[in-house]
């Protein structure tokens, strides 16, 4: 349920309709718009139908949600996209996200190098793997606590946010020490009880799509978080899988963006590396993305791919990526957005 506030609603008002709510045992979400402030009320729907709020001091009306996803739903925030800042920079409205960097920390001299190229390039956020999912458990892993050290580093001499993985719950201490942005992966988007420590962290989080999830189960992820109290989530579609496996990774599911977009308030985010699995196609499909109103980019850049760890054949060269930058700033200004920076 969600209760619209009047503009002339008092604090005081707005305290009492939340704690009204909180009496029955559902829980108070309360989002401050433009123009209204809105209370989501969460909880068992025999509870929630309990309230009575019709009529309360300040309250101008009550409507029902009827979606099982509450709070990323586009009727929660009353028809207004949320925007979110991080460290300065907005994501979200009309303000284009580049997220760009390594796939996984290699050394010291791999990640400064990226960092420096993708900076002065003009992307948005730096992005790199300490921790890294891969399907053979023989397969590199990461650096872990060394390859967040290196981040820290990237960080502090570029001045850049970091966007980093979050594997498991027992590193998400460490990884809170250096991330700007906790990405939570392909694998991990159904990993209930990670998505809710994650959520009672308040750190903005980049949530990927499933391999095989729908979008109405990204959205219920995303409300695992949500529902914590924290509002900043990114969603990403990065491909699904489907019966067409010769010629790329995965496919990307660009009908996603514009439905992602009218069901949701949440920024909409695009990772046509690990969709492709090939560089050819990553600025395509990155123009794609961005004229189809995507609010951002994450993509993978190696000072020297073909001396990868892991994902070498899709990520970027790094001399070659402020050319890239160049055309997708073209198809972002077709959709009407900027890219962001500080």
């Amino acid at each position: 349920m969600m209760i619209v506030m009047k503009p002339t609603a008092t604090e005081k008002e707005v305290e009492a309709v939340i704690e009204r709510v909180e009496s029955v045992g559902a829980r108070a979400h309360p989002s401050r718009g433009e123009e209204v402030m809105v209370i989501g009320a969460i909880g068992d729907a025999e509870h929630v139908q309990r309230l009575e709020l019709e009529g309360f001091p300040g309250v101008d009306r009550v409507v029902p949600i009827s979606k099982p996803y509450k709070l990323a739903s586009m009727q929660f925030k009353h028809g207004e996209r949320s925007v979110l800042d991080i460290c300065g920079r907005k994501v979200g409205g009309q303000n284009f996200a580049l997220i760009a960097g390594p796939c996984t920390v290699e050394s010291r001299e791999q990640t400064l190098e990226t960092a420096r190229v993708v900076r002065d390039a003009g992307a948005t956020l730096l992005r790199g793997g300490a921790y890294k999912p891969r399907t053979s458990p023989y397969a590199f892993q990461g650096l872990g606590q060394e390859g967040l050290r290196l981040l820290a580093e990237a960080k502090a001499e570029t001045g850049m946010p970091i966007v980093t993985e979050l594997m498991d719950a027992r590193d998400l201490d460490a990884v809170l020490e250096v991330a700007d942005v906790i990405q939570i992966g392909a694998r991990n988007m159904q990993n209930y009880s990670l998505l809710s420590e994650v959520g009672r962290s308040m750190r903005p989080v980049l949530l990927k799509r499933g391999l095989s999830a729908t979008i109405d189960e990204l959205l219920m992820a995303a409300e695992y978080i949500l529902k914590e109290g924290n509002p900043s989530v990114m969603l990403c579609e990065r491909g699904i899988r489907t019966f067409e496996t010769a010629y790329r990774r995965a496919t990307l599911d660009l009908m996603a963006i514009p439905i992602l977009k009218e069901l949701s308030h949440l920024p909409v985010i695009v990772d046509p590396s690990h969709a492709a699995g090939r560089r050819d196609l990553v600025l395509p499909l990155s123009l794609a993305a961005a004229a189809a109103g995507a609010d951002g980019i994450i993509v993978e850049v190696h000072p020297q791919p073909e001396m990868a760890i892991c994902d070498g054949p899709q990520q970027l060269v790094a001399d070659e990526f402020a050319d890239y930058v160049e055309r997708v700033q073209a198809a972002v200004a077709v959709a009407g957005n900027v890219l962001s920076t500080v």
